[in-house]
């Protein structure tokens, strides 16, 4: 089940004129809260995208290392070395 939140925010000057082209009959979106829900989805996607490319550049390195290089790991070591 999803949860609804109302948040505030208070915008002046330059951002909130920013806001209000993109807004109404003359911007991309109908409303505020629209304009505002895009923009985190868009960050959100951002941030994922961001980390699976850290993690394919991680593994591409991996993989290209030679295989003497290689030592076995316990699981407890990866979980250490992953949170350092």
């Amino acid at each position: 089940m999803s949860r609804t939140t109302t948040m505030t925010v208070r915008l002046s000057g330059a951002l909130s004129d920013f806001v209000a082209a993109n807004v109404g009959e003359t911007g991309s979106y109908e409303n505020v809260s629209e304009y505002i829900r895009d923009l985190i989805r868009r960050d959100k996607e951002r941030v994922e995208r961001e980390a699976f490319d850290r993690l394919k550049a991680e593994l591409a390195h991996a993989f290209a290392a030679p295989e003497s290089t290689y030592r076995p790991l316990t699981a407890a070591e990866v979980i250490a070395r992953n949170k350092a």
